[in-house]
């Protein structure tokens, strides 16, 4: 029996953009010409009833940039150049050093010359002639038996989006447990802030937070009457706000909804302050003056800097361009040229603005050891906890299999094309029938003679695998990328209200996969859940769930040191980088994160709370601990 789908085209941007102007000369040179609309007009947006799905479809951001005339080619960054490298060499020792080099795999002493590590191994085998190199200025550090690891790799997040909601208030599930308390800190906040002309909160999920599932003026207005208050939902396709902020954007009961979106109405007809869909959200977003005062460009370096205050020296974007195409590529251009970087940047291009990067001569590979483009990224469903991730049967409760992104022949045209051109492909797969799709395109491309294994492409998400999915991933050399907080945030979920106990088992298979010698990953698809090495080596570590004592699927548990290389060294190979980053050996950029404790000596469940000590990139501390 043949599984029907959803015939409807959906596309995973579904916006329309200004005309994008020709970008600055930058570090990868002029490489974004002859650009039009990211978007086609009229393309239908059709996620708003997907409440957790992810960023790679949610057009709000675009929406609210093009309302609001701001331009990332334009997001210039602030302040001086930083120094990037040491001038006097670094000399670590006492350290409890995991190097995750097969060939050595522990140490306790490393030396950095000029941004690069010039020696790592244990202290009674370092050689006369390396210490007669060090010179008198050289930076002595006793590490007083901390746990050194080469920095953490994060092979799946979003910039643009944690860029632009950096500057705003948190009040998501991992800081308020109830609805309840989050209105009461967004209360407290604007009463301590009084000058700012708008209150804007994140990370709302109502699928994590005790109360009702949507935030509306009755609730809102407890915030404050006088002025707007704005809240996203951590899905980024729904938003909410308060009557003032429905003043300022003038809706009534006689505003239309918007294509491909839809307001929130109470029995009146009157606008409730539920905004459901880029085009709904962004004609509130775009009145609030933060989203034109404030510089993008500052907020992605700050960005870098959260990172680096949880161990990452390196991040990748995936899905570049589906907010405002090559002006994205444009606001890398000013922050790699700002000389402030403190990780390194790694980024897929979205399959969805292909014809538009068509235009240019932009490549795989493209950029330096602190730049890079480093795949394309073709969104193939939505998510399973929304779910639209695209399934062989129904979900619990209803008579949905989810949602095609794309369609077959265009998933299987577009891997083998882009194969072709010498892309490493990311695909994002949730759902079993959209690994499924991922599959047999990749076995096409296979039998046309591309090599999937030999560029490294991956499946991200990778949610829901069979064991036969297992094997076939093997046989293709794919590699999975696994949101492993899904496990730990949303498990209970997945087995009482989405997939049932059975299916909910084959989530993110890490145990499995590594038994079958598959390299795979771990990330956090931030803003789906945040950013923090260590949370999702512990997740992987435990498979515990939130708000529960009990394990999803046990056996899929991996060890401390596998969910280690799983963040450094193979997260490196993913992103294409292993050659310069991801372990501690002679030449490899000096890219280390020192730990306060060693991950494979406290319980396991305690992982996560381990402080970071220090982070260093490129030879340089770039973070100390708090």
């Amino acid at each position: 029996m043949t599984t029907e789908y959803p015939s409807k085209r959906f596309h995973p941007c579904g916006v329309t953009s200004p005309a994008l102007d020709q970008p600055s000369q930058g570090y990868s040179g002029n490489r974004l010409q002859q650009r039009e609309h990211l978007c086609e007009p009229g393309v239908d947006m059709t996620f708003a009833h997907d409440p957790v799905g992810c960023p790679c479809c949610a057009s709000v951001f675009a929406e609210t940039l093009t309302g609001a005339e701001v331009n990332l080619d334009q997001a210039l960054v602030s302040g001086p150049a930083l120094t990037q490298v040491n001038a006097a060499p670094v000399w670590i020792s006492n350290a409890n050093i995991y190097t995750m080099d097969a060939n050595h795999p522990v140490a306790d002493t490393l030396i950095v010359e000029a941004g690069r590590i010039a020696w790592v191994g244990m202290a009674q085998d370092l050689p006369a002639s390396v210490i007669d190199n060090l010179t008198q200025d050289s930076l002595r550090i006793d590490a007083k038996g901390q746990t050194l690891l080469p920095g953490f790799v994060e092979p799946h997040m979003h910039l643009v989006p944690v860029a632009m909601l950096h500057a705003f208030e948190n009040v998501g599930p991992f800081r308020f447990s109830s609805i309840d308390k989050a209105i009461e800190h967004l209360a407290a906040f604007a009463q301590a802030n009084p000058d700012l002309p708008w209150i804007v909160g994140r990370q709302f999920d109502p699928s994590l937070q005790e109360g009702p599932d949507a935030l509306t003026v009755e609730l809102l207005d407890k915030v404050s009457l006088d002025r707007p208050v704005f809240v996203y939902n951590a899905s980024l396709h729904l938003g909410y706000c308060n009557s003032a902020a429905l003043a300022v954007a003038g809706l009534t009961a006689q505003t239309e909804d918007p294509a491909g979106a839809a307001f929130g109405r109470d029995l009146h007809g009157n606008p409730n302050g539920v905004l459901k869909g880029g085009p709904a959200m962004g004609m509130v977003a775009r009145h609030n003056p933060l989203i034109k005062s404030q510089s993008l460009g500052d907020a992605c370096l700050d960005v870098l800097k959260t990172a680096n205050a949880v161990g990452f020296t390196t991040i990748c974007d995936q899905g570049t361009g589906l907010f405002q195409g090559g002006k994205e590529l444009a606001l890398y251009d000013h922050v790699r040229s700002s000389g402030r970087m403190t990780a390194r940047f790694r980024y897929s291009l979205g399959h969805a603005a292909a014809k538009h990067w068509d235009a240019t001569d932009i490549a795989w590979g493209d950029g330096d050891v602190w730049m890079r483009a480093a795949g394309w990224k073709i969104v193939t469903d939505g998510s399973n906890q929304g779910r639209t991730g695209l399934q062989r049967e129904s979900f619990l409760g209803t008579d949905s299999v989810g949602i095609p992104y794309i369609e077959v022949d265009e998933l299987n045209a577009a891997v083998c094309e882009r194969l072709g051109q010498g892309w490493a492909l990311a695909v994002h797969a949730n759902g079993d029938a959209a690994i499924d799709r991922v599959l047999d395109a990749f076995e096409l491309a296979k039998q046309q003679g591309l090599d999937p294994a030999a560029m490294r492409c991956r499946i991200e998400h990778c949610s829901i695998l069979h064991d036969e999915h297992i094997e076939r991933i093997k046989a293709l050399g794919l590699s999975p990328s696994f949101l492993i907080g899904h496990v730990h945030y949303w498990g209970k979920t997945f087995i009482d209200d989405i997939f049932g106990l059975e299916k909910a088992e084959k989530l993110d298979r890490t145990g499995t996969c590594e038994a079958a010698g598959i390299r795979w990953t771990l990330h956090s698809d931030d803003p789906v859940s945040e950013m923090n090495p260590l949370r999702c080596v512990e997740n992987a570590v435990t498979r515990n769930m939130w708000r529960s004592d009990d394990l999803l699927s046990p056996n899929e548990r991996v060890d401390v040191a596998v969910a280690l290389r799983a963040m450094t060294i193979d997260a490196a190979w993913q992103c294409h980088s292993d050659h310069e980053l991801g372990s501690l050996e002679v030449g490899k950029l000096a890219d280390f994160v020192l730990l306060e404790q060693d991950p494979h000596k406290v319980q396991t469940q305690d992982i996560a709370k381990i402080n970071v000590a220090q982070t260093w990139v490129n030879g340089v501390q770039v973070y100390a601990g708090r």
